[in-house]
């Protein structure tokens, strides 16, 4: 019965995460190299099978092109794992002589990892790595419709973990996942923190769990093409990145942006290297499946080709199309082309310069996908330093496919698949996240002086005040006592004494 599954994952929830609690225990007591070596083994395993957990990813959820799920698995493993092996995480992290404190990694606990369908092998690899780099466990939670891919991706870490030396139920999986479950391992008081990467609901879940949380929510990031772009390499990017993995990939473009004056090239650019420009009546007939009526982003688009979807809405596209786009002018909740679209469909917006291209980037992302990403294709560095200082992103890319820019592959980032979208996206960092947001820090500090030397110097800072720059004290009323009249000799006397302290004149 339903009803006995709903209960019996509830009880798989509890067991495991009992289990983790005693497991992360014993792997707080280990060095950074013990650490590193259990990390290093699940990296190296991972790494290993990329193919083929890529391959059951695709299979299973529909979503994507495995080849390129190989590379998202590789950076979730070993690419992750290049640039963090030398990151400090357990017991002394940092010391500073001068100020003399001391630091301290302390481990947030037990973590729990809700795992998207759209990436579900690459971020199951990447969160149990920077998990167990940071001395935490880790309790998976799968998404329904990619459980077994998931599954498959954590025994691969749970046996390289077992090899390494690492305790027993330091990675574990759910079995049995339900909406209960995913509940009671959020609510779950033994929970150090939260790592939520799906939609917005189950964000706003991890959030109000209870327990402290990382959340994700959802990208839709503009690309602008700027008239000082070399714009046949702009498009390219562009292009790779939206059909790099079908535009699975929560910092890929959603929409393009471009000037007036380059318009045209911009059009014959994109129509050239494979983007098919849909008439308003085939625009509005793929609109129709971009949204489901509650207003979300409909599943079946998620990750088809380009000639799928057109499939999907009856239209007729040139065989070798890769992306489609639609002529846009307006932004809002109820314009589809304008929000998060994960599959290759953009938004095309044309403006009379980049002071409104900047305005209506600020409106697409205010509309959806604040504090997430978003890139600027240009020459000019005054552009770019303007949208760097307006922009309500966490992530400003510029010339770089906005897909692998985002997660630090094509970019100096941090590579993560987790990408913190600040306060403005509402959530509590807007970092790629990394180990170093998965451990508390114990500060251990000297003391520098007593307060015998604090009294001495508020006392001189108050004799400093009182007697001015020049170490005398001037009285600088005006006029006879008690009459308030200011004469000229007042003047002139207050004006020397002044300059006096400034050191215009002599004494």
């Amino acid at each position: 019965m339903e009803f006995d599954k709903d209960l019996r994952s509830i009880q798989e929830v509890r067991w495991l995460v009992a289990r983790a609690v005693v497991a992360q225990k014993e792997l707080a007591r280990m060095s950074q190299q013990q650490v590193d070596a259990i990390v290093r083994a699940i990296a190296e395993a991972c790494a290993s099978q990329a193919e083929r957990l890529a391959k059951m990813a695709v299979e299973e959820t529909g979503f994507g092109i495995w080849q390129d799920k190989v590379l998202k698995n590789l950076l979730g493993s070993s690419i992750t794992w290049d640039s963090v092996r030398d990151m400090k995480t357990v017991g002394i992290i940092r010391e500073d002589k001068q100020k003399r404190i001391m630091e301290v990694g302390v481990p947030m606990g037990v973590v729990a990892a809700l795992i998207p369908s759209t990436n579900p092998t690459s971020t199951t690899m990447y969160k149990s790595i920077i998990s167990i780099k940071a001395g935490n466990a880790i309790v998976i939670s799968p998404h329904p419709n990619a459980k077994n891919c998931i599954l498959e991706t954590a025994k691969v870490i749970i046996e390289a973990a077992r090899k390494a030396g690492a305790p027993d139920g330091i990675v574990q999986c759910i079995t049995l996942p339900t909406m209960e479950a995913t509940d009671a391992l959020l609510k779950n008081r033994n929970i150090g923190i939260i790592l939520a990467t799906g939609g917005e609901a189950m964000v706003r879940a991890a959030y109000s769990s209870g327990n402290p949380a990382l959340g994700v929510g959802p990208g839709n990031g503009p690309a602008f093409i700027e008239k000082s772009a070399n714009i046949p390499l702009a498009v390219k990017r562009i292009m790779d990145s939206k059909t790099f993995d079908n535009g699975t990939i929560c910092a890929s473009e959603q929409s393009i942006i471009t000037e007036r004056c380059v318009e045209q090239k911009v059009v014959d650019e994109v129509t050239r290297q494979g983007g098919y420009f849909m008439t308003q009546e085939e625009s509005e007939k793929l609109s129709r499946f971009i949204l489901r009526a509650n207003g979300t982003m409909n599943p079946k688009i998620v990750g088809k080709s380009a000639q799928t979807l057109a499939e999907m809405a009856g239209i007729s596209i040139p065989a070798g199309t890769r992306v489609l786009l639609s002529r846009q002018r307006t932004v809002g909740r109820d314009n589809p082309y304008s929000r998060e679209k994960l599959c290759p469909i953009l938004a095309f917006y044309v403006e009379d310069g980049w002071e409104e291209a900047c305005r209506r980037s600020i409106e697409i992302l205010n509309n959806e996908g604040a504090g997430h990403t978003m890139v600027i294709h240009s020459e000019d560095a005054s552009v770019i330093r303007e949208f760097a200082l307006q922009k309500p992103v966490s992530r400003l890319l510029v010339n770089t496919p906005g897909a692998l820019g985002g997660v630090g592959a094509t970019t100096g980032l941090q590579p993560a698949l987790t990408l913190g979208c600040g306060s403005v996206g509402g959530s509590a960092t807007s970092d790629n996240v990394s180990p170093l947001n998965l451990i508390n820090i114990r500060r251990v500090a000297w003391g520098l002086c007593e307060l015998d030397d604090l009294r001495k110097q508020q006392a001189g800072h108050q004799e400093t005040a009182a007697s001015g720059p020049s170490g005398r004290q001037e009285d600088l009323s005006a006029g006879p006592a008690g009459t308030g009249q200011i004469t000229e000799d007042d003047i002139a006397r207050i004006t020397k004494a002044v300059l006096q302290r400034l050191g215009a004149v002599n004494k």
